[in-house]
């Protein structure tokens, strides 16, 4: 806004430089007409120099307001004041010259104060108006002092004055409706620009990927995840034929709206997705706003639902289990006691001892799987920590062979150290089981690999046989009569909620067998 002390907008600077283009012209013309010297003559008042002088002094005026101007000095309101006074003094002489009032020239002060006001905002109308005014009111009595005017030719000046008060009081009101039209031109900007910058962060907040496609087939906006899923650059402008796949299918949807769109396996990009196209209006050949669905995710989103209910299913009846297994488990010791010598008792209680037992334990690793959400996760060093766990291991399990650990010092990885030794201790003991027992049949090596440190555990044992891998890590899945099959699952599961990764790495015959743990993944879930 304008004003002194308060920096004025480019656009107020730039009405004052066309407004003193104005005066300048208005300076040139009046050069323009010295040579019409009759009406001096008419006027009686021999000023022929003083209209050269005004002229000049117009001119020189305009030169050093235009060099004002452009160095913003002095504040605009002062600037403005200056050359609407200047214009009026310039008016009230050019008018005396001529002859006076009669003259008819006070009529220009009207479109000067006029400017004025709409320039300055209505700032100083008034006062602009009132200079005017005893401008004119001066003139008058000037004109009646010297004898060339009676006490009765006050009407004019006065009709003048008025004039000049309602051209400002009018400014003044125009000037107070383009203010709030500034104002709210500029607030709806303020807005338009949070709006644009909140949809600019739903958009990239958006789980799906999402593009915006004009009616020509290009390419107008994108968010990071439409990026990720598609795998490939995309650029705003881009022809959407640079993603051959996608743009059939919103092809085909144009011409078809109502038809369900299909599936996607876009090229080099190794995922699913489903499209779905929204018309931004009411044409479908308009631009279409396509969101992207990853069906692998949503793949794996209800599988965790469905196994998060079946944790809570199965942790009520191993609750539910437990009570009557004990009651198994006692009367089978019982029996045991009971059946003294005889071979037939002692090998039925013994089948009863041997399930009650397998029963126990596959109650145990459904409880431990329902908890499995109860992590503290921090940094754990591996080489001191490895260390410390295969003495340990090698300890309880009765192991004298030694296990090789290549592990660098600078390993560290985010882990619940308590879940991590549940994870090892299952891989080792089973690879403990399966291995020859020979020197260096069981090993751990760490290393770096695409910035994500992996824990590979080696054993020399049979690999898994080709149609088992499918269901490798599947709950309930054994090859043992006694095994539970939630050892694996129960370790990946455990993986997953550490933001790791465990799989089943096969190794050209006879390598053995690997499982490895890949630290620090984002999603958590495993490959296929």
């Amino acid at each position: 806004m304008s004003g002194r002390g308060v920096f004025p907008s480019e656009a107020h600077w730039r009405s004052l430089a066309l407004f003193n283009v104005f005066r300048l012209l208005a300076a040139l013309g009046l050069f323009a007409s010295i040579g019409w010297r009759a009406r001096f003559a008419q006027a009686d008042t021999g000023s022929y120099d003083a209209f050269v002088v005004l002229a000049i002094a117009e001119v020189v005026l305009s030169v050093l307001f235009a060099f004002g101007i452009y160095r913003r000095k002095p504040a605009f309101q002062t600037q403005l004041s200056i050359q609407a006074v200047t214009d009026i003094v310039f008016l009230v002489a050019l008018m005396h010259l001529m002859g006076g009032i009669k003259s008819g020239l006070g009529i220009l002060l009207l479109p000067y104060l006029a400017a004025a006001g709409l320039i300055s905002r209505g700032r100083m109308t008034l006062f602009h108006a009132a200079v005017a005014s005893l401008a004119l009111l001066g003139e008058q009595m000037w004109q009646s002092l010297s004898g060339q005017g009676g006490s009765d030719d006050f009407l004019v000046p006065a009709l003048l004055c008025m004039a000049c008060f309602a051209f400002a009081w009018l400014a003044h009101r125009l000037a107070g409706f383009a203010r709030e039209s500034e104002a709210l031109a500029e607030q709806r900007g303020i807005d338009l620009e949070n709006l644009g910058q909140l949809n600019a962060r739903i958009l990239q907040d958006v789980s799906d990927g999402v593009i915006v496609v004009d009616q020509h087939d290009q390419l107008r906006q994108f968010n990071a995840q439409a990026q990720r899923l598609i795998d490939a650059p995309l650029i705003a402008g881009q022809p959407l034929n640079a993603l051959p796949v996608l743009a059939r299918s919103l092809g085909a949807w144009r011409r078809d709206p109502g038809q369900p769109a299909t599936l996607l396996q876009l090229e080099g990009a190794y995922k699913t997705l489903r499209p779905r196209f929204v018309p931004l209006g009411p044409d479908p050949d308009g631009s279409v706003l396509v969101y992207l669905e990853d069906m692998d995710r949503l793949r794996r989103e209800a599988q965790q639902l469905k196994l998060a209910a079946l944790g809570r299913l199965t942790a009520n009846l191993a609750h539910e289990i437990r009570n009557p297994l004990g009651a198994i488990s006692h009367a089978g010791q019982l029996l045991r006691e009971e059946a003294g010598d005889d071979p037939l008792m002692q090998k039925l209680t013994r089948i009863i001892g041997d399930n009650a037992h397998r029963l126990e334990r596959m109650v145990k690793d459904v409880l431990e799987l329902n908890r499995r959400d109860r992590i503290e996760m921090r940094p754990v060093a591996l080489a001191p920590w490895l260390s410390a766990f295969i003495d340990e291991f090698c300890q309880v399990e009765r192991i004298t062979m030694p296990i090789a650990c290549d592990c660098p010092d600078e390993a560290v990885v985010p882990f619940d150290p308590g879940h991590l030794h549940q994870v090892l201790w299952n891989l080792l003991r089973n690879g403990w089981r399966y291995c020859s027992k020979a020197p260096g049949s069981l090993s751990l090596r760490i290393m770096l690999l695409d910035g994500h440190w992996q824990l590979d555990v080696d054993n020399d044992g049979p690999p898994v046989a080709r149609d088992a891998l499918t269901q490798l890590f599947e709950p309930f899945f054994t090859t043992e009569s006694k095994g539970t099959g939630l050892g694996l699952y129960i370790a990946r599961e455990i993986c997953a909620a550490n933001a790791a990764r465990l799989e089943y790495v096969q190794l050209p015959p006879p390598s053995g067998v690997r499982f490895r743990i890949v630290f620090g993944m984002n999603d958590g879930q495993e490959t296929p």
